[in-house]
């Protein structure tokens, strides 16, 4: 069934929690495994089947912002969905206090209980106002960067419409693209502090009620980090400043040559890689995603099958309109078995990335739609990104397709891209840290840890008469910091994993692809440490890990042929 038709309806919420608590009553009264197992099975069906309609009118939602009716329905989902979760809660407790956990555990793996404990420690009705509260902010950031009409020249822009002017080639139209979405940012600065300012305290209220220190704690359980801690993630941070950042640099310095500007070089400039301009689509975005179709068709039979199915039935939605949320995600229509993509296309080499990137995640969901329970179809974030950002580099093998005469200044963005972008999110990370840590700090505080991040992490960052961006404000316009803070070191972790595969394709790209294939039909059913290891790869809690692809990548670029690329 195409995504246009499948039908919605408001779930009756009393008609839900009266199954669940049925569903949740034949549990604990189970005699037998094979009763145990069947409400289990269940309960993932009722769930299942709200969160799909809850998650159709999300999208639609998201396809357009100014339709009040799917608006009306999301801010409804934001106040009942918590109401639902304390009887989740309850059945997650049932299934750890089960005579058939081991049986269960047996049948399905023990992820879903590890996060079980984890979810537990995430919930009690007392915190249900917040969590709505916290709905109701998050989605008050989205609509604002939705609402976003930027001057520029003589028109006006969204956000993910701007994009394609701060690529620009002529230095005075590529700052003055970044200066007019970095005025839009600035004169919204107030209500972006008032809104993160609320999210902080509320989130930091929530952790003290749930018995956590402070919200890192909390942060941690909702994130399902059930293979590694703050210390991992510590240590990775200190190797990524150690290994990384020094050959990002060199990136920096080495781009500066090439466009003949002073090192360090502002926002606007470190946007441009190429004098002649930054790697461009060879086609519009039809034909993207025709390119899209022989590429997941010559990849293997599995990528062929996939990427069919979501093209006959309308499962992604692509295109750049007036009042589109911003951002790209995939997501699950769990009673349909199929997973959706969202995104902007902009013009840039963004919207391969998205056919990519997000078809990565929707391959992983697509491979693994029959699993059950439905929570181990994907697995934990950064398991997730590895899926999503390693499909990207084997598109490389593929850039002629997608990008013409450009192929060749693509593939050696991307992977410098890569490479610099590990510092960027690690950044990200460590400035949660720091603010959940101080949950009382001023908005001009917070700006200034982001300013003194800069210098650690991007030394390559001028900071100057950019409006937003030069003042050390940049980290508002991070969705991920608002909306689901501590996921943006996921993308660090996938990303070196990410680099693993890259180094592999360089030798064999079908093995390569064998090793992504083992990795991927997992699905969820292992911890992430566990996957990596069961597929043959390395972990990045491992110094040698970031070490290896460091020195693998530094190698590659410095030897990479740009004769007669400006």
């Amino acid at each position: 069934m195409k995504f246009s038709e499948l039908p919605y309806s408001r779930p009756d919420l009393e008609a839900t929690k009266k199954e669940l608590q049925e569903v949740l009553a034949r549990f604990r009264n189970a005699k037998t495994f094979e009763e145990a197992d069947g409400a289990y099975v269940d309960m993932d069906r009722v769930g299942g089947k709200f969160s799909t309609q809850r998650t159709i009118a999300s999208i639609r939602r998201d396809i357009d912002t100014r339709d009040a009716f799917y608006d009306g329905e999301k801010a409804w989902y934001n106040q009942v969905g918590p109401e639902l979760q304390e009887t989740f809660q309850e059945f997650d407790l049932a299934t750890l206090q089960s005579p058939f956990r081991k049986e269960l555990e047996a049948k399905y793996g023990n992820v879903s209980f590890l996060n079980a404990e984890l979810g537990l420690k995430t919930f009690s009705p007392e915190i249900i106002s917040d969590l709505q509260k916290e709905n109701e902010l998050v989605s008050q950031y989205t609509k604002l960067l939705a609402s976003a009409q930027i001057p520029f020249e003589d028109g006006v822009y969204t956000l993910a419409q701007i994009a394609t002017f701060k690529e620009e080639s002529d230095d005075a139209r590529r700052l003055a693209a970044w200066s007019a979405e970095g005025q839009w940012y600035l004169d919204h600065g107030q209500e972006l502090d008032e809104l993160y300012d609320q999210l902080v305290k509320i989130r930091h209220k929530m952790a003290r009620t749930l018995g956590f220190e402070n919200y890192i704690g909390l942060g941690y359980c909702r994130m399902q980090r059930n293979c590694y801690d703050q210390n991992d993630i510590e240590k990775f941070r200190a190797a990524v400043k150690k290994y990384l950042v020094p050959v990002a640099d060199q990136i920096y310095k080495a781009q500066a040559e090439r466009l003949g500007k002073q090192y360090p070089m502002n926002f606007a400039d470190n946007a441009l890689e190429f004098r002649s301009g930054n790697p461009r689509p060879a086609g519009d975005p039809q034909q993207i995603l025709e390119m899209g179709s022989t590429f997941y068709r010559e990849l293997s039979p599995e990528t062929n099958e996939f990427w069919t199915s979501m093209r006959e039935n309308e499962m992604m939605d692509v295109l750049a309109r007036t009042g589109k949320a911003g951002g790209g995600y995939c997501t699950n229509l769990f009673a349909y078995h199929t997973p959706f993509i969202f995104a902007s296309f902009n013009g840039t080499s963004h919207d391969v990335k998205v056919i990519t990137h997000e078809a990565g995640h929707a391959f992983a969901g697509y491979m693994n739609r029959n699993r059950v329970p439905s929570d181990t179809c994907w697995p934990s974030m950064e398991g997730c990104e590895v899926h999503s950002m390693s499909m990207e580099f084997f598109a490389d093998q593929w850039a002629d397709g997608f990008f013409g005469k450009d192929a060749q200044k693509f593939c050696y963005s991307h992977l410098s891209n890569a490479l610099t972008f590990i510092p960027y999110g690690t950044m990200v990370d460590d400035f949660q840290h720091r603010v959940y840590e101080n949950p009382d700090m001023t908005p001009q505080e917070r700006h200034n840890v982001w300013r003194e991040l800069l210098g650690i992490y991007m030394p390559w960052m001028k900071l100057d008469e950019i409006p937003f961006y030069g003042q050390a404000m940049g980290w508002q316009r991070q969705s991920h910091i608002y909306k689901t803070p501590f996921y943006y070191i996921d993308y660090c972790l996938a990303q070196t994993v990410a680099l693993e595969f890259w180094a592999k394709i360089q030798v064999d790209l079908k093995e390569a692809f064998q090793t992504y294939l083992r990795y991927t039909e997992l699905g969820g059913s292992q911890v992430f440490t566990d996957l990596l290891k069961t597929a043959g790869l390395d972990s990045p809690f491992e110094e040698k890990c970031l070490k290896t692809v460091c020195e693998a990548a530094k190698t590659y670029l410095e030897q990479y042929d740009l004769t007669g690329i400006a």
